[in-house]
């Protein structure tokens, strides 16, 4: 344990002293064709993802909580009149037949592995890897990481949405109160402002741990996961950072985009947000991959065994 906090000291002050070559590539083209590509892919199978685990957890599973915490997960990312806009269509637009389109789940997991492909490119020349995946084997490793992702994505929402029912119970309320509430156009949270921190605070180790997995499995190359801890832990807490940023100024972005896009400021709304996330992701990649080559090649310079793989 101490040496994760010594690594995650010596991460910082690189951080520090690197944060300059971090602001160039953020501001570079390349960074920006990477991000818009990740963007683009994360809107297409946004909408579509979100029906499709509701309509499970709904019509096959029978688990509502876990519909709950979809809705929690939504509204954390997308606070005030948008995610009541995305909580209500989903409540009312999900499927309520119990049989399951195959077809459908089938185009969603290859729509949704497209968020994968450019990662893994800009992955790839980060870490000096000039061979790709093939596109097949891209669509097996992506589906993996789906699943793997997808999991704590959802059970740091269900926690959220666990914090939310037992305030409820506590109070003598039930479920439907909570699903009226948080399914509502204008959905509020049933919670206490301070629980919910808390919540949300809880589900920082399971955007790391995702962070982990993209950084770890997603090059065309072995990569050790102890030269990538630190750094993840570093970039997730700068990803919350940004959803707490973005709950302090959403009631102007929101008058802003309304007043600029019209009907249309939903879908800018989670394309701006997965640009600015995805902008995050790469600079850590970028980030990660520099130091390690440079730590690397010192350890080779001065004729040092290179260290072993966790």
């Amino acid at each position: 344990m101490y040496s994760l906090f010594q690594e995650l000291d010596d991460s910082a002050r690189e951080l520090q002293s690197d944060w300059r070559a971090i602001g160039r590539y953020l501001a570079s083209t390349e960074a920006h064709v990477y991000a818009f590509a990740i963007a683009a892919n994360v809107m297409i199978a946004f909408w579509p993802f979100l029906l499709v685990m509701i309509s499970l957890f709904r019509n096959v599973l029978d688990w509502p909580t876990a519909e709950l915490a979809i809705y929690v997960g939504v509204q954390d990312y997308f606070p005030g009149r948008v995610g009541g806009f995305l909580t209500y269509n989903l409540h009312l637009l999900a499927p309520t037949s119990h049989k399951v389109e195959w077809l459908s789940l089938a185009l969603l997991l290859f729509t949704a592995n497209g968020v994968f492909l450019p990662l893994e490119v800009a992955f790839n020349k980060a870490w000096g890897v000039k061979q790709n995946r093939s596109l097949l084997k891209n669509q097996v490793v992506s589906m993996g990481l789906i699943f793997a992702c997808g999991g704590l994505a959802l059970l740091s929402a269900a926690l959220g949405g666990a914090v939310q029912a037992a305030w409820l119970e506590a109070r003598g309320q039930n479920l439907q109160t909570l699903r009226d509430q948080l399914t509502g156009y204008n959905a509020v949270s049933a919670a206490p402002p301070l629980l919910m921190m808390a919540a949300k605070l809880a589900s920082v180790p399971m955007t790391i741990v995702s962070l982990l997995l993209v950084y770890v499995y997603l090059p065309n190359t072995k990569v050790r996961v102890w030269t990538v801890l630190p750094r993840a832990i570093l970039v997730g807490v700068a990803l919350e950072l940004m959803k707490w940023i973005n709950l302090g100024i959403w009631p102007w972005v929101q008058m802003k985009f309304s007043r600029e896009f019209g009907v249309f400021v939903n879908s800018v709304t989670i394309l701006m947000w997965s640009f600015l996330a995805g902008l995050v992701v790469l600079a850590g990649a970028e980030w990660t991959a520099h130091r390690a080559r440079a730590a690397a090649e010192r350890e080779l310079n001065e004729g040092l065994e290179p260290e072993a793989e966790l």
